[in-house]
């Protein structure tokens, strides 16, 4: 890895990228609540990478700040989706960002965050782990879906910087490349270890009026384990299962029955709420412009 240019250096004066179609396979489950459950997985496999483990570690706030972190990365991948006009604008925030994230890696490699081999990484994860995930809380695509979703993934690539050239433009083409990086770059990196632990430090919510703050005060210490157990669990989970193997994540079978239930529960439960509470925010706001467009 010694490339350190910005994936979208030399890109002024061209159109911005299109985000995904509205009403695409991607619309409507990257806005759906049951996403919640797949994003740690997808977060693990990400740091599962010795360089974005290193620029983790060495940079975020994820264990300081853990719950601010989240929000901002899922108001990111909202608007990546749903943004329109502002898609394009938040892939560059991104890079922003991210332009001086560097250093060595668990390897002992130069690296950069930018670099298209980890940058593409980032972004790669995404798409099984909405299949292999999909499987459980919302349903088996068919290989048109499938190959439909892929495309409106490579649409996102585009919006956070990455040229065709950097991703597979194929989804057997991305199957090459997702064997071949689970083989000889996805490991057990201390980052991704400490993601499925249940006996890390954890600082409790601040957020909520002084009712909420002070139940979590009282409660933090039986919630958090909880919390860190129903998170562990969702996450290897909910990884497809040859990332499991590369990780060293170990899924019994009593642990796939516990999913089936659970996920068999979420699928029923969820398409029976409002849409206030079925769709996050930006993807319900979206959406609902959507509708009143087409009215």
């Amino acid at each position: 890895m010694t490339t350190t240019q910005d994936p979208a250096a030399g890109t002024a004066g061209r159109a911005d990228p299109e985000p995904p179609p509205p009403g695409g396979v991607l619309w409507t489950i990257a806005g759906d609540v049951r996403a919640l459950l797949m994003l740690p997985a997808a977060f693990t496999m990400q740091v599962a990478h010795p360089a974005i483990a290193a620029g983790v570690d060495q940079y975020s706030v994820f264990r300081t700040d853990p719950w601010g972190r989240g929000e901002r990365s899922l108001r990111s991948v909202q608007l990546w989706v749903y943004g329109g006009q502002d898609a394009a604008e938040e892939g560059r925030r991104v890079r922003r960002l991210h332009k001086e994230i560097r250093g060595v890696d668990t390897r002992g490699r130069r690296y950069h965050s930018l670099d298209p081999a980890c940058y593409a990484w980032v972004h790669a994860t995404g798409f099984p782990v909405y299949l292999y995930a999909g499987r459980y809380l919302l349903r088996r695509f068919t290989p048109a879906q499938e190959r439909r979703l892929y495309r409106e993934w490579l649409q996102v690539g585009r919006i956070l910087g990455l040229h065709d050239r950097d991703m597979p433009q194929t989804i057997e083409e991305y199957w090459t490349y997702w064997a071949r990086m689970l083989a000889e770059e996805i490991e057990p990196t201390a980052v991704a270890r400490e993601l499925v632990a249940t006996d890390v430090p954890l600082p409790r919510p601040t957020g909520g009026g002084p009712v909420v703050r002070l139940l979590l005060r009282l409660t933090w210490p039986a919630l958090r384990v909880a919390f860190l157990r129903f998170r562990a669990f969702v996450t290897v989970g909910y990884m497809p299962p040859e990332a499991r193997a590369a990780i060293g994540l170990e899924w019994s079978p009593a642990q796939e029955r516990r999913l089936r239930r659970f996920s068999a529960a979420v699928r029923l439960l969820v398409p029976a709420l409002p849409e206030r509470l079925r769709y996050l925010p930006i993807a319900r706001a979206a959406r609902a412009r959507w509708h009143a467009a087409a009215r």
